[in-house]
Order: C-alpha cells, then sequence, then structure tokens
C-alpha cells in the first residue's frame, strides 16, 4: 500500500486522484482519521489531550501553543500543518488531502470549511478529484462559517469576513467577504 509520504508528494502534482491504490489509500486513512476524531469529539478532553489526539492524527508533535474546541473533522488528517499560537474554533472541517498549512498566529473561527479536492466538470470525471493545497499566512483571521475552497493562498494578517466563500488567492492585509469572495478594503497599521 502507498505510504503517506508518497501520498503528500503525489498530491503535490495536483495530478487526478484516480487510480485504484490512491483509492485504497484514501479510504484507510479516511477510516484512521475518523477513529482518531471520534475519540477527540465524544468527550471532555482537557487542552493537552485535545493537543495529543491532534499530534496522532496530524501526524506529528503539534505546538504547545496550538489551541483548538472539538469537535474537529478531518477527512486525512495527515496532510495539515499548524504554526505556533494557532486557535481553531469548534466544529472546523478540513478536507486536508491536498494539504492545508495555517501560519503562525491565525485564528478560525466556527464552522470553517477546508476543501482541498475538487471534481472533474464532465459528466464522465465527475467520480475524480483533483488536489490542490490552501495556504495561509501569518496572523490570517477567518470569520465563521467561511469556506476556503482549494488552490487559495491567503497573505499575512489577512481577514476572511463570516460566511464568504474563498475561491481566490487573498492579498496581505486586506479584507475579503461575500459569494465569492471580493476585496473590501486594506488593514490600516
Amino acid at each position: 500500500m502507498m505510504t503517506t509520504k508518497e501520498f503528500n508528494e503525489y498530491v503535490k502534482t495536483r495530478k487526478a486522484l484516480n487510480t485504484g491504490e490512491i483509492h485504497r489509500f484514501m479510504d484507510a486513512m479516511s477510516n484512521e482519521a475518523r477513529r482518531i476524531t471520534f475519540l477527540l469529539n465524544t468527550a471532555y478532553r482537557t487542552p493537552d489531550e485535545v493537543r495529543g489526539l491532534l499530534s496522532e492524527l496530524f501526524g506529528y508533535q503539534v505546538p504547545s501553543s496550538l489551541r483548538v474546541f472539538p469537535p474537529f473533522y478531518a477527512d486525512y488528517g495527515k496532510n495539515i500543518t499548524v504554526g505556533e499560537n494557532v486557535f481553531i474554533n469548534a466544529c472546523c472541517h478540513f478536507q486536508d488531502h491536498g494539504g492545508v498549512t495555517i501560519g503562525d498566529g491565525c485564528q478560525i473561527g466556527h464552522n470553517v470549511v477546508f476543501a482541498t479536492l475538487n471534481h472533474g466538470l464532465a459528466p464522465e470525471d465527475r467520480k475524480t478529484t483533483y488536489p490542490a493545497p490552501i495556504v495561509l499566512g501569518k496572523n490570517v483571521w477567518v470569520g465563521s462559517n467561511a469556506t476556503i475552497l482549494q488552490g487559495v493562498t491567503i497573505g499575512d494578517n489577512a481577514v476572511i469576513g463570516a460566511g464568504a466563500v474563498v475561491t481566490k488567492d487573498v492579498a496581505a492585509n486586506t479584507i475579503v467577504g461575500g459569494v465569492p469572495a471580493r476585496f473590501i478594503k486594506m488593514i490600516d497599521g
């Protein structure tokens, strides 16, 4: 079977996830992610216990400054990277096959969705998924109920308004909002 390292390297190519080997790997890893997130989400956990389960889910020791309020959901878990002093509020969903990177000091609101996979548009290609990473710079604030789609990079200090659907890159020091998200204003400072 494919390894986590091999899969994470493959998705960097942004090629289709359409082979039997890839599907078997994704299914096995999804089962593991659900096992860990069910443990995380079904009882009260201390902050250290939360970080311990997230370290298992992510496949590395998460920073001691990471704060997450469960429930937390991930389809894969092994392609999430978080920096120092990150806060993730309750009910966030990480579809992280394509990779999600969250820079230092980021604040993630309730019910935020990170979606790193998309399907082919042609009817015969609908079952095929295509990965692309999501990258948040430093000190990004993502408002509640926002959705960030595959391939999006958000610059340092940007603010994503509540309920926004981010389909394109966001420049540093800007505020965006709406569906699809559009530029609102520059951040003074």
